[in-house]
């Protein structure tokens, strides 16, 4: 009995605990309940819509990664823990025990011994307090919720990836999979393969309508995405002032992330680029470990921050001594009237692909390595341009949204850059340029707001800004070993 009572004063004061120490700025349950009836909206009659949560990742042996909800589930309920399944309903359902509901949740439940190795967890109780849905349940009720699937024309969800693993703990996510597929008649991999008609089960049609409602930002959504670009705009900076030779590239990349950090920013939204010389040539080098940046060479720096949930996408190209030799200014300015004229050109109705990238910024571009005569002729196929100019951000760094007009409240990147690299079939003095420049545009009602400003982008701009001070200059450790 004395144990009960320990556990239960445990749990209860934990709860508490918790609401003290989080930070006050989170999207708040009604921003949630609201997204929540839109997609009921979108919904197509008689149908239900099933969304689950992410699945826990694996580092190594007993050792998972820090989790990171599903942005689909955690946009529709601001819940973050692992293991739960929600449901929403087109139309108001009859609950076992009497009365409509349109939603239900089915969570992991509190267990204080977990909570005291892996962090507080809300619970059914705190699950309908914080995020503010009536029908909650633990997880390990789900197989036996009596709900009949075959009534609704559609169930909609999306399709699954079979790379979850199964903890042995009942009611986790490789069961509350397992059980929904026994529920719907889920196919096996040959009916699969054959693509038959399946019941009434729909993996195609909610990726669109989540395309179009997160595609188009909300004020509360808008004022964390600001947040977590203004926070990667000052790393940004303060890095162009720490920058000398001789530093390595991680170290680079730890200086912006420290910063990340001081504004309490969780995570980084993708891993962190940190590209010194030809390594900027590979367009998602993650290695960052080229123990010293050499003077005559370029970064290419393309961090974001994640702010509650929100990512930022900012790139920065600089100088490691401080100074554009004449063929780096040559190549990245070229990028910067590329990105400027694109950017100018942002607007409702404008799309991205073909009248920003193929019509303005690829063609400046190709027109520029042409006068430079690094490629002969403007419609010479050539891989200087890789990628695309740019896509949405916001709960992923490639956010979802409509991929064709752009719309108000959108918030895209453009990112136009060239990549030279070493043995190219051009001039030996353009081998190893990297260039690529990155901005956060919000597409207002007639036009754009750059909300990417905090972070010098023109070339002069960034020399007088690496010749400012910096905060990190009187930073040093001890050595390690003999060094």
């Amino acid at each position: 009995m004395k144990n009960r009572l320990l556990i239960a004063c445990f749990l209860l004061a934990s709860l508490g605990l918790l609401a003290q120490d989080l930070p006050k700025d989170f999207l708040t349950s009604d921003f949630h309940k609201e997204r929540r009836d839109v997609l009921r909206k979108k919904m197509p009659a008689n149908s239900v819509a099933v969304f689950f949560a992410n699945p826990v990742r694996n580092r190594a042996n007993d050792v998972d990664y820090v989790y990171h909800q599903d942005p689909n589930f955690y946009y529709l309920t601001g819940y973050k823990e692992p293991h739960a399944v929600l449901l929403i309903f087109k139309e108001k359902q009859s609950a076992p025990a009497g009365g409509p509901y349109n939603e239900i949740i089915f969570i992991q439940p509190r267990d204080a011994m977990a909570e005291m190795w892996t962090g507080r967890r809300l619970g059914v109780e705190g699950v309908k307090e914080k995020v503010a849905i009536n029908q909650v349940f633990n997880n390990t009720e789900f197989e036996d919720y009596n709900l009949d699937f075959s009534k609704f024309d559609k169930v909609l969800f999306y399709d699954f990836f079979n790379d979850v693993r199964n903890t042995k703990v009942k009611g986790d996510l490789y069961d509350l999979i397992a059980w929904f597929k026994q529920k719907v008649n889920y196919p096996n991999e040959t009916d699969l393969e054959l693509e038959p008609q399946v019941n009434n089960l729909d993996m195609e049609a909610l990726d669109p309508i989540m395309d179009d409602m997160r595609g188009i930002k909300t004020s509360e959504e808008l004022d964390l995405l600001k947040k977590a670009i203004d926070i990667s705009c000052i790393a940004q900076t303060e890095v162009m002032k720490a920058m000398k030779p001789g530093m390595s590239e991680m170290e680079i990349q730890g200086l912006h992330e420290f910063i990340f950090k001081k504004y309490q920013s969780e995570y980084e939204g993708y891993p962190s680029i940190v590209g010194a010389g030809h390594n900027g040539c590979i367009l998602h080098y993650i290695e960052n470990y080229k123990p010293q940046v050499d003077s005559d060479e370029m970064i290419l720096m393309d961090l974001g921050a994640e702010y509650h949930g929100y990512t930022a996408d900012v790139t920065r190209t600089i100088p490691v001594d401080g100074e554009f030799s004449k063929e780096e200014r040559a190549i990245y300015d070229l990028v910067y009237k590329a990105q400027q004229a694109a950017i100018e050109a942002c607007k409702p109705g404008m799309n991205l692909r073909k009248d920003l990238d193929t019509d303005i910024a690829r063609r400046i571009i190709n027109e520029g390595l042409v006068e430079l005569g690094i490629i002969n002729d403007v419609n010479e196929k050539h891989l200087y341009y890789p990628h695309g100019l740019g896509h949405h951000i916001g709960l992923d760094v490639h956010d979802k949204g409509k991929r064709d007009a752009l719309q108000e409240n959108m918030v895209i990147t453009i990112e136009p850059g060239i990549y030279i690299p070493e043995g190219s079939d051009c001039a030996k003095k353009w081998w190893g340029i990297a260039v690529r420049i990155e901005d956060d545009i919000l597409i207002t009602k007639d036009g754009y707001e750059l909300l990417s400003d905090k972070a010098p982008r023109k070339s002069d701009e960034i020399e007088a800004m690496m010749k400012q001070p910096s905060i990190f200059d009187n930073f040093s450790l001890p050595s390690l070993g003999t060094e």
